[in-house]
């Protein structure tokens, strides 16, 4: 392991696209999981993959799958091991930023591999950003275990086909304009918390995403509050909205969107909302680190994955 890593490539790089019979690893980087739910999952993906995983990620300790070192080891391991194509994780929540500072990130430049996941998850994916390579944000093993058919499929689908163009129509147009940029982002409170741990480093000129769960609105205002003033933010060329659920109002009435729309128009970029990306029923895949338009007219908007980036 390294004690940091601060590699800027300019070239941002794909891991290869996956295929009938590839390898993956699953890890669980983070809080327990509903054990059935991950079962199911790990059943459905190896009709199709050949998965490997340790019996290590049931272990529990606490709010955590096991001790730091456990975790930790095991994710290191899946960085380094040989003919990985994709690693899976289990369950966000709360725990990869206990470590993930830690492990020695030029192994994925190296070698790129798919990390897929979100919520806490993306820590992580700052953790790729920062090398330069594509990640894939999307459902969970523990998601994926309670999804249905077309949340599988679309998964299948982006990761045997991520150069292809993708389009997201129908969004809403919170700030007219058009941008381009790498699409980036995930979970806002982890996107706060790895600016506090001073790994966040936004690509130049970044499409940014975010979605969250389980927050207050004035939580909300907070980390989008000093994530602006601490000038994290200055790279953005527009923003994206997937969902924020179950981030109801307060007794003083003021919503999340009102909060949403208030603070990210200091930005003055384009922002839409509406992407089908978070805790909520939808969890479309999205390729991090792909080049991406945003064009937001008042009628509605269109979020496009145009495509392939640089490949290793």
């Amino acid at each position: 392991m390294c004690s940091r890593c601060s590699v800027e490539p300019t070239h941002p790089v794909q891991p290869a696209p996956l295929g009938p019979g590839s390898i993956v690893r699953v890890v669980a980087p983070a809080s327990p999981f509903e054990t059935p739910l991950v079962w199911r999952a790990l059943g459905w993906l190896s009709e199709r993959y050949r998965v490997r995983f340790d019996r290590g990620i049931f272990t529990r300790s606490g709010y955590l799958c096991g001790d730091d070192a456990r975790r930790a080891r095991e994710l290191g391991a899946a960085l380094a091991e040989p003919d990985v194509a994709a690693i899976f994780c289990t369950r966000g929540g709360y725990g990869i930023s206990r470590f993930a500072h830690e492990l020695d990130w030029s192994l994925l430049r190296s070698a790129p591999r798919w990390i897929v996941g979100f919520s806490d998850v993306t820590a992580l994916h700052v953790e790729a950003a920062r090398q330069g390579v594509a990640s894939l944000h999307a459902s969970n093993l523990s998601g994926l275990g309670r999804g249905d058919a077309a949340l599988r499929n679309a998964l299948v689908e982006t990761l045997e086909h991520p150069h292809e163009t993708r389009s997201f129509e129908g969004l809403t147009t919170l700030v007219a304009g058009e941008a381009s940029g790498t699409l980036f982002g995930g979970n806002l409170t982890l996107l706060h918390a790895c600016a506090a741990a001073g790994r966040l480093a936004l690509p130049e000129r970044c499409i940014l995403l975010l979605e969250d769960v389980s927050e207050r609105p004035y939580r909300i205002d907070r980390m989008l509050t000093t994530l602006i003033v601490g000038k994290h933010l200055d790279a953005v060329s527009g923003v994206v909205l997937g969902e924020f659920d179950r981030c109801t109002a307060g007794p003083d009435g003021v919503t999340t969107d009102d909060v949403l729309a208030e603070r990210l128009a200091l930005l003055r970029v384009p922002i839409a909302a509406g992407l089908p990306v978070g805790h909520g029923r939808h969890n479309h895949p999205l390729v991090l680190g792909t080049p991406a338009s945003l064009v937001a007219e008042p009628s509605g908007a269109q979020l496009i994955t145009r495509r392939e980036i640089t490949r290793r």
